[in-house]
């Protein structure tokens, strides 16, 4: 792809699913790439370094190494995320803590660290959220609450650093990923709530931010989730409304019968008056 041949580019969530697809479409449109990830690879093609993104005082020597390696940075891609279940009735617990540290907190220190290096180079820095950062759903309250926060943050780092290092968000649906299994496991399968798309056009949206003249503000990867993130800012009561009816069908049809998580919402769901 034009404008990122000998570019200089650093990726968080290497290993992934995203990570691994970008890393691979990254290298083979020239740029020079190494990964940050909790599992090492330094053998592969893309140099994968091992760091532990909830570490404070990890994060700076990791950011330190790659950017030495690759000479300067023109380009990081916060991309590491986790998931899981958390109903927001009940209180925050590791996995919610968890989801904070790793959605929010990585990517605001990576990029504390990366950022000397990306101003010397008029670079820019991307980070991939999540439709649910604009459109939440129930029973992952962690998961939207993190995403929702990065992009907060993408907003005031970009008024901060702007005039020297682009900043974008992207917002990809759901992916098949391991991302999902904790979820799936606990019985909240996102199944006729959220619509699969293609890691590929996720991919291929971060790498259109990566390459456009100017850097933008806000990445849909689909048509359709450029009308979803229209309609969740600017029509949220709608918005709302269109994912009560889906969830409430969800609830008529049994479908979350069998998940401990979600027996409040059965529960009220059923409750006579309603």
């Amino acid at each position: 792809m034009s404008g990122l041949a000998g570019r200089r580019v650093l990726v968080t969530g290497a290993r992934g699913t995203f990570g691994r697809h970008l890393c691979a479409a990254l290298t083979g449109a020239g740029a020079h790439v190494v990964g940050l990830d909790l599992h090492p690879d330094e053998h592969g093609e893309v140099p994968v370094l091992g760091c532990d993104l909830t570490d404070p005082a990890a994060v700076p020597a990791a950011v330190a190494t790659a950017v030495d390696r690759l000479g300067g940075l023109d380009l990081l891609v916060n991309n590491a995320g986790v998931g899981g279940p958390a109903p927001a009735e009940l209180p925050p617990d590791e996995v919610v803590r968890r989801q904070l540290e790793v959605n929010l907190l990585a990517a605001w220190r990576t990029t504390a660290a990366a950022l000397p290096a990306l101003e010397a180079a008029r670079g820019r820095v991307l980070f991939v959220a999540s439709r649910m950062a604009v459109l939440p759903l129930p029973l992952a309250a962690a998961y939207g609450v993190s995403k929702r926060a990065l992009v907060a943050y993408a907003d005031a780092l970009r008024h901060e650093v702007g005039t020297h290092v682009g900043v974008s968000v992207v917002y990809p649906s759901m992916v098949a990923s391991p991302i999902h299994d904790s979820t799936a496991e606990a019985g909240l399968s996102l199944s006729g709530v959220s619509r699969l798309e293609p890691v590929e056009g996720v991919v291929a949206a971060i790498l259109r931010a990566a390459t456009a003249r100017r850097a933008p503000r806000d990445v849909a990867t689909t048509g359709r989730g450029r009308l979803e993130l229209a309609l969740a800012r600017h029509a949220p009561a709608l918005a709302d409304r269109l994912v009560r009816r889906t969830v409430a069908g969800r609830l008529a049809a049994g479908d979350l019968d069998g998940a401990p998580l979600a027996a409040g919402m059965v529960r009220r769901h059923r409750e006579p008056g309603r």
